[in-house]
């Protein structure tokens, strides 16, 4: 259905993975490798079908490990990159995440959480890969996580991980889960006129021996084009060759790829406030228990209750001096989460003190939120 007075531009009515997939070809992705995993699966059914159809390569692997290495590669013969997985896959893909962020491959890794450890519950979704998200991959390195709480939040932020990902040169990943993947919602797949999107930097000079001379996010060869490119996972210099006995060569390496997070963490950090100027208590929260936080908000102001809402649209890097300001300004911060707590601390050291930290699970695991509890519960913060 085209929308109107808006050229191009349409509505549909879309699963949370199909329009993950959408926001993917938008952006321009041209490959996609896939191993089955529910809740995942729609994703590579929908690229599978789509990608022939605008050029792109879509590739079923034998497993996690094939599909994320293969994105690397694909990723530095030029093309944008994707590979989706849930909880088990996602643990097997830590290695080479890592490996795409020594080598500062932009790529975009989807993640459908769903109930662990080890196989878990395929059918019951969890917010249990948070941290893993951050610290899954050994070493100290910094990343983008971004999550979604709707079907457009799917189509939108996958777009926005790829412009991320070619921007800062990186691997950015979509951290959802099977409530809001399976979800059912109408989704504005928007036109070409009303799309941002951003490509990697490419060398100037052809025959370029370089690419990791800047000191901010460097050009990027492909492999074939004519560059003398060298790849490697070990600490490398600015040649990208290795150096694997100088703690000062390992310094400069981590140090500077944290520097260019650093300068763009205006445009890489993001929340959603909601009626946080004169609230006294705040939920904060992220993914899918969003929609019962906002229900809960609501009501409770036409109870005239002082609550707001805070939602971390990207959770990592973590938002931690906005998170502090807020801490400043309300009595109680309220963290609800579809687990038993990974965002909490990272609340409670950014609030360092300034506020009371309480948090909220859902009553039973891999279950949403029930509003109404949510009220509950903020009737009773409220009144002590």
């Amino acid at each position: 259905m085209l929308l109107p007075g808006n050229v191009g531009e349409r509505l549909d009515f879309l699963e949370g993975n199909v329009a993950c997939a959408e926001g993917a070809l938008a952006a321009g992705c041209k490959f996609f490798a896939f191993y089955p995993i529910t809740p995942a699966r729609e994703i590579g059914q929908v690229m599978a079908s789509k990608m022939p159809k605008v050029g792109g390569i879509s590739i079923q692997m034998e497993d996690e490990i094939a599909s994320i290495s293969s994105v690397i590669g694909a990723s530095w013969a030029g093309l944008k990159s994707m590979t989706a997985t849930s909880g088990p896959g996602f643990s097997l893909m830590q290695e080479s995440i890592g490996y795409a962020v020594q080598t500062e491959t932009p790529c975009v890794i989807v993640d459908v959480q769903r109930g662990g450890p080890g196989v878990g519950q395929v059918g019951v979704p969890l917010q249990g890969d948070v941290i893993q998200s951050r610290h899954g991959a050994h070493g100290e390195y910094p990343i983008v996580v971004l999550a979604p709480s709707s079907p457009q939040d799917m189509f939108d932020y996958t777009f926005e991980a790829f412009n991320l990902s070619e921007a800062l040169r990186t691997p950015v990943i979509l951290l959802t889960d099977a409530y809001v993947s399976f979800m059912r919602e109408s989704v504005v797949i928007r036109s070409e006129e009303d799309i941002r999107i951003t490509n990697r930097k490419k060398p100037e000079k052809s025959g370029e021996t370089s690419f990791f001379l800047s000191e901010d996010v460097a050009p990027m060869p492909a492999f074939g084009t004519g560059y003398r490119v060298h790849v490697t996972g070990s600490c490398h210099d600015e040649r990208g060759y290795r150096k694997i006995s100088d703690p000062e060569d390992l310094d400069h390496l981590i140090r500077r790829i944290y520097r260019k997070f650093e300068k763009r963490l205006n445009e890489i950090v993001r929340l959603q406030m909601f009626q946080v100027e004169d609230a006294k208590i705040v939920l904060l929260t992220y993914g899918s228990p969003v929609r019962s936080a906002l229900w809960a908000l609501k009501k409770a102001r036409e109870e005239g209750i002082m609550l707001g809402c805070v939602r971390l649209v990207s959770i990592w890097p973590f938002a931690k001096q906005e998170i502090a300001k807020i801490a400043e300004q309300v009595d109680k911060i309220i963290v609800l989460e579809n687990n038993m707590g990974q965002i909490l601390d990272y609340v409670r050291s950014a609030a360092c003190g300034m506020a009371e930290i309480r948090f909220l699970p859902p009553q039973i695991l891999g279950r949403v939120h029930n509003p109404k509890h949510v009220l509950e519960v903020i009737r009773r913060e409220a009144s002590l």
